[in-house]
């Protein structure tokens, strides 16, 4: 019998998904999509009002944009969970950053909610213009001959490391919403022709690619490609993860919000994934009637029973693909 125990890497498998959410939600990745949104003229006006001049000349001539390291106005309102990614570079933990004292705490729902309130609005011109003085320290700090894309996105994820293992995560990458995905990365990863943590990428029955993707709002999306970068928005999920019974109705008119703008979108069905098993149906319908379907988490993550099996035929038949045992009672 062997001398020698190695425990089972469960907690850095599960990092692997929560950072890949994490990635498309507030690390480069989406910083990436959310430029691409927006004018690069509305942009660059901003950069030059805000960032130091030295500084930005000097990112500049390493050959990087301005927005990888200074924070304006018009990123954050695009899309404020990027705060959580300005954050992570300057290398302060979410207690260190929205400390009261600091004046900001208000500023905490961005990252948390990917909301922006019209108090918040009004003062983000002075948020950016704090930050990026203090992000310019930072470029000071590190070296221009040292700042590369590669090193900026080692710092963020150097702040992130801690908050994942100290489970202080900022709850963009819930377990509820990995948990989610896996389900869907199981049931279809058979037909899969490319998968990794972040994206599963299929071939079906129509010889179509299909895309199962984390997303910010909402949180998992299954779109297939019709050709020339057009796409057919297939499933749009919302996950709901949280425990508090008596914050059920909040929660599920979040999730009307997302569906909301998902049907904007294209995607005709909208699920809902709650963690509270004793829901009101009836109740949930009303809260959020852009909800095609909703499902239970606990019923997901058994992956069994009459609940699991209906997510999964329905995955199974929107993709457009066969189940995995073609003579399984799911199939």
């Amino acid at each position: 019998m062997s001398i020698f125990y190695v425990p089972s890497p469960n907690l850095q498998i599960d990092f692997s998904f929560k950072l890949a959410r994490i990635r498309n939600v507030c690390l480069q990745d989406a910083l990436t999509k959310t430029v691409g949104e927006l004018k690069l003229a509305t942009i660059d006006a901003e950069l030059s009002e805000y960032a130091p001049e030295t500084e930005l000349k000097a990112v500049a001539s390493q050959g990087l944009r301005g927005e990888l390291i200074f924070p304006i106005p018009c990123i954050l309102d695009k899309n404020p969970f990027l705060l959580g990614y300005y954050r992570l570079l300057l290398g302060f933990s979410q207690k260190e950053f929205y400390n009261r004292d600091h004046g900001i705490s208000s500023f905490k729902t961005l990252e948390m909610k990917g909301t922006i309130s019209s108090g918040n609005r009004r003062k983000l011109n002075e948020l950016c213009n704090k930050m990026c003085k203090s992000c310019a320290e930072l470029v000071q700090g590190i070296g221009l001959d040292r700042v590369s894309r590669p090193l900026i996105d080692d710092l963020t994820l150097l702040t992130l490391g801690p908050q994942l293992r100290g489970g202080a995560n900022v709850k963009i990458g819930s377990d509820g919403i990995v948990d989610v995905f896996r389900v869907v990365h199981r049931i279809v990863e058979h037909a899969a022709i490319n998968s990794n943590s972040n994206v599963i990428e299929i071939i079906n029955a129509s010889d179509r690619k299909v895309f199962v993707e984390f997303a910010p709002d909402p949180d998992i999306v299954i779109r297939e490609e019709l050709g020339n970068n057009d796409y057919r928005n297939i499933i749009a999920i919302e996950v709901k993860a949280g425990t508090d019974f008596s914050n059920i109705h909040n929660r599920v008119g979040e999730a009307e919000k997302s569906h909301q703008k998902a049907k904007q979108d294209g995607y005709y069905e909208c699920w809902t994934v709650v963690n509270v098993d004793s829901i009101d149906l009836k109740m949930a319908k009303k809260e959020s009637p852009s909800t095609t379907s909703f499902f239970k988490l606990s019923d997901l993550r058994a992956e069994k029973g009459p609940e699991y099996e209906r997510f999964f035929r329905n995955i199974i038949s929107l993709v457009g693909v066969k189940s995995k045992d073609s003579n399984s009672a799911l199939s």
